[in-house]
């Protein structure tokens, strides 16, 4: 009897520690951007640059706030929606240009478990921008998902910012 109950006991544990997952700590997707100069070295914005987004109700939101010399940085890509609308405005020496940038996406639901929060992983399939500030965008890799080391994008400044 003794050995039963140790032996239901062993399974009980066992069963307890192969329900428990653990969520990964970093569950945030974002799409990484890198300036590059017409060589493909790192390029670093001489002055500042803010990146607004419109939300469902229409209204703009800023989701990059006063970067300043900066080569590298990182943004939110929406969950749901098919194409992603940005507006990149980057300023130098009082020199102000505003370019739009949309990029398309398939999404994909990640589930890691019930215990974690809800996750989509997406696919770049195209990016196009206006030609104000922006020379011009490519993708550099087009899989989004926790990597947030991954750059997903190349931006080509014009020679003025």
């Amino acid at each position: 009897m003794r050995n039963l109950s140790f032996l239901h006991l062993f399974i009980f544990s066992f069963l307890i520690a192969c329900t428990t997952i653990d969520c990964p700590v970093q569950n945030t997707v974002y799409t990484v951007y890198t300036l590059q100069t017409a060589e493909g070295k790192a390029d670093t914005l001489r002055d500042t640059m803010y990146v607004f987004s419109k939300r469902k109700d229409n209204k703009d939101t800023i989701i990059f706030n006063a970067g300043i010399d900066i080569s590298k940085f990182t943004l939110p890509i929406s969950y749901a929606n098919p194409e992603d609308t940005l507006y990149f405005l980057l300023r130098n020496s009082g020199v102000m240009s505003l370019d739009t940038v949309w990029i398309k996406k398939e999404n994909y639901p990640h589930f890691e478990s019930v215990d974690c929060s809800a996750a989509f992983f997406h696919k770049i399939t195209d990016v196009r921008s206006t030609h104000n500030g922006i020379d011009s965008i490519t993708i550099n890799k087009r899989d989004v998902n926790y990597d947030a080391k991954t750059e997903h994008f190349h931006i080509y400044l014009k020679a003025i910012y």
